[in-house]
């Protein structure tokens, strides 16, 4: 297979190639990545060399570059995406246009092309908004509560609209949270362990109750690739793992693993528009292409965090006041 990733450089994008290029030697990717905040050229410098790995710098937001590259591949999986909710808050025109714009672009080159091309958007359980009691199934209506959740459930219903008014092979997936290596250092496991290897104060929203599902990057990028090779057209899968914490015992389980008190947590403002719980029903996609995750919460987290000790050469440069500050959404 002929893949074009749009995003590549970004935390999860440069998982799934990794991922894709280790377990089938026979695919080749081209990577476009416009290397704004979150995409880093050393996640995936070890490649450069390799004859079935290409990567372009770009914006997916460019009709002509969008329109010339998809004309030659076989599928498309589309990270590309402003992601951050406190950056949404601050400022969300980048979002609009990375998000929904972006999405317009790669569908409309997709919708032109004289070729069927598979197209996958990988989209965020927070579209479906708070879940207090329940799980959210593929079925239940969208309700975003953010600038960031709003575009990326924009960017959903023009997906969906391709595939029925034009029939693009079209496939959606919504994961819940990701952590694992080369996350940007803004999102709160990364950010704990920077923040409490430094011996700094950890910021926790509100009380730390806020409940989340944690699922380990290559458990999602596994998921992903099997929508992409059996999904069928027009469907939409919830990816998640069933490991539900509130903040705080994430927090906690990060400070025992570096071997850190608890009193380095610091309970600080709350951001506006905080969802309570987020939770994906994921019997879909695990009873239709049998997927189940393969990483247990603890062993990925432990992993996570020696990763991030070993790799300080990686994220030094990417951890500023503004990145690893309490409370982004008021930084502009």
């Amino acid at each position: 297979m002929h893949l074009l990733v749009t995003g590549g450089l970004g935390f999860i994008g440069c998982n799934f190639v990794k991922h894709v290029l280790s377990k089938d030697p026979e695919a080749s990717i081209v990577n476009i990545d416009k290397i704004g905040l979150g995409a880093n050229p050393e996640n995936l410098r070890e490649l450069e060399k390799k004859e079935n790995y290409l990567f372009i710098k770009g914006d997916i937001t460019n009709p002509k570059a969008m329109g010339k590259i998809i004309s030659e591949v076989d599928a498309v999986v589309n990270f590309a995406a402003e992601t951050h909710v406190d950056r949404s808050i601050s400022d969300p025109s980048p979002f609009i246009k990375s998000n929904i714009l972006g999405t317009f672009t790669l569908l409309e080159a997709v919708r032109k092309s004289k070729k069927d091309i598979k197209y996958l958007q990988v989209s965020t359980d927070e579209i479906y908004g708070d879940r207090l009691h329940g799980s959210s199934s593929e079925l239940d209506r969208l309700s975003p509560s953010n600038p960031y959740s709003a575009t990326k459930a924009s960017a959903d219903m023009l997906c969906l609209a391709y595939h029925r008014t034009y029939r693009l092979d079209v496939n959606i997936t919504r994961c819940t949270n990701n952590f694992g290596p080369y996350q940007f250092p803004e999102k709160l496991i990364p950010k704990t362990i920077i923040r409490a290897f430094r011996n700094l104060p950890v910021p926790v929203y509100g009380a730390g109750a806020n409940i989340r599902d944690w699922i380990y990057v290559l458990d999602h990028c596994e998921a992903i690739s099997l929508v992409l090779g059996k999904g069928k057209p027009g469907e939409i899968y919830n990816i998640s793992s069933g490991n539900e914490f509130p903040n705080i015992t994430v927090v906690k389980e990060i400070l025992k693993l570096l071997d850190k008190p608890e009193d380095m947590m610091e309970l600080v403002e709350d951001r506006p528009g905080h969802d309570v719980r987020y939770s994906l029903d994921s019997s879909k996609i695990r009873s239709e292409l049998g997927w189940k995750p393969s990483h247990t919460f603890i062993s990925a987290l432990r992993e996570t965090v020696k990763w991030y000790i070993k790799n300080e050469a990686w994220w030094k440069p990417l951890a500023t006041e503004k990145v690893l500050h309490p409370a982004p959404w008021k930084t502009g």
